[in-house]
C-alpha cells in the first residue's frame, strides 16, 4: 500500500524523470550487448562478412578439393583434343601435336553408325522417364508423410529408413530375377522403372516439406476454400522448390551414370545407355581384331558430362531458402 501510495502521490515530472531514467539504463543494456556481439563476430570471423577470418589451412584444404575435384575434368578436356597416335605417345596432361577436338566430336557422332547418339537418346529417355517419375513421385510421398497423420506412419518411416540403408548393387540380382519373370530385360522398361523409386528422395523430401510448409499456411488456404490439390499446387510446391530441385538432381545424376543395372538387364546395343555403350568402346581394342579408339572415349565421357554440367548451371539458381521464410510470425 506504501508503495502504491508514493507512485500515486508522485507528480508529473516525476514520474517522467523515473521514465528517462529506464529508458537509459534500456539503452546501456542495448549498447552493452551490441558491443559484445560485435565483439563475438570480430572473433568467430564468419558473422561480419566484411570482415571474414582469413585460415591458410582452410585455404590450402579447399585449394586441394578444388584440384581433387577439377582434375578429371581437366583430364577429359586435354586429351580429348588429341588424336588416337597422340594419346598413347604423349603425356597425358599436357596438348598433343594435333588439335583434334572438333574431329573427335564429329567421329564420336559417326563411328559405328552414329550408334552413340541412340546411346544418348536413350540416357535421356531413361533420366526424363526414370528419374523425373522419381522425383514427382517423392514429392508427392514426402509431402502427403510430412503434412498428413494415418495410421501405420511410422512404420512407413522404419521401412524408408531400412530401404536407404540398403545399396542398390544388393538388389540388382533381385531385380534381374524378377524382370526375367516379366520377360521385360532387355527392354527400356527395364531401366524405368528401378528408377521410379528413390528412398533417398522421398525421405529427403519428407523432411523438407515437414519444415519448409508452415502448417498454418496450409489452414488458411483451407479456410479460404482451397482444395487439397489447389493447396499442395499453389501454395505448398513453390515453397517446396530447392527440396525438388535437390531431389531431382540426386536422381539425375544416380539415372544418367548408372552403370551396373543397365550392364545386367541390356544386352541389345541399341538400348546401352551411355555408360555402357563408352564401356564397349573401350574393351573394343582388347578384343581379337578390336580397334584402340580412346580418344574417342575420353571425347564422348566429356560430351557424356557436359549435360550434367549444364543442368548444375540451370538449377543452382533454385538452391535458396523458402520462399515462407519469416512468413508466419511464432
Amino acid at each position: 500500500m506504501s508503495n502504491a501510495s508514493n507512485v500515486a502521490a508522485a507528480g508529473p515530472g516525476e514520474r517522467e524523470r523515473d521514465a528517462r531514467k529506464a529508458e537509459r539504463r534500456r539503452r546501456r543494456r542495448v549498447a552493452r550487448d551490441e558491443r559484445a556481439e560485435r565483439a563475438r563476430a570480430a572473433r568467430s570471423g564468419f558473422a561480419n562478412v566484411a570482415n571474414p577470418r582469413r585460415s591458410g589451412l582452410l585455404t590450402l584444404v579447399c585449394a586441394v578439393f578444388a584440384v581433387y575435384c577439377l582434375f578429371p575434368f581437366f583430364y577429359l578436356l586435354v586429351n580429348a583434343t588429341k588424336t588416337q597416335a597422340d594419346f598413347t605417345s604423349t603425356f597425358g596432361l599436357g596438348l598433343g601435336r594435333t588439335f583434334a577436338l572438333w574431329d573427335n566430336i564429329r567421329t564420336v557422332f559417326t563411328y559405328d553408325g552414329g550408334i552413340f547418339g541412340r546411346w544418348f537418346l536413350n540416357t535421356v529417355l531413361y533420366v526424363v522417364a526414370g528419374a523425373g517419375g522419381a522425383t514427382l513421385l517423392a514429392i508427392m510421398g514426402g509431402y502427403g508423410l510430412a503434412k498428413f497423420r494415418f495410421p501405420g506412419r511410422r512404420a512407413v518411416f522404419a521401412v524408408i529408413i531400412g530401404a536407404i540403408s540398403v545399396p542398390g548393387i544388393a538388389l540388382a540380382v533381385p531385380q534381374f530375377l524378377l524382370f526375367a519373370k516379366l520377360n521385360l530385360t532387355n527392354t527400356p522398361w527395364a531401366m524405368i522403372i528401378p528408377s521410379l523409386v528413390s528412398t533417398f528422395g522421398l525421405y529427403l523430401m519428407w523432411i523438407f516439406s515437414d519444415q519448409a510448409v508452415p502448417t498454418e499456411l496450409l489452414e488458411a488456404a483451407r479456410v479460404d476454400g482451397a482444395g487439397e490439390f489447389r493447396t499442395f499446387f499453389q501454395v505448398s510446391l513453390p515453397l517446396l522448390a530447392p527440396g525438388i530441385v535437390t531431389t531431382a538432381l540426386f536422381a539425375i545424376v544416380a539415372t544418367w551414370n548408372n552403370y551396373f543395372l543397365p550392364l545386367i538387364m541390356l544386352k541389345d546395343s541399341d538400348w546401352y545407355p551411355l555408360t555402357i555403350g563408352l564401356n564397349q568402346w573401350k574393351d573394343q581394342a582388347s578384343t581379337a581384331g578390336g580397334q584402340a579408339i580412346q580418344n574417342l572415349v575420353i571425347t564422348g565421357s566429356l560430351v557424356t558430362i557436359v549435360p550434367l554440367v549444364i543442368a548444375f548451371l540451370c538449377l543452382q539458381r533454385y538452391w535458396q531458402s523458402g520462399l515462407a521464410a519469416g512468413a508466419v510470425k511464432e
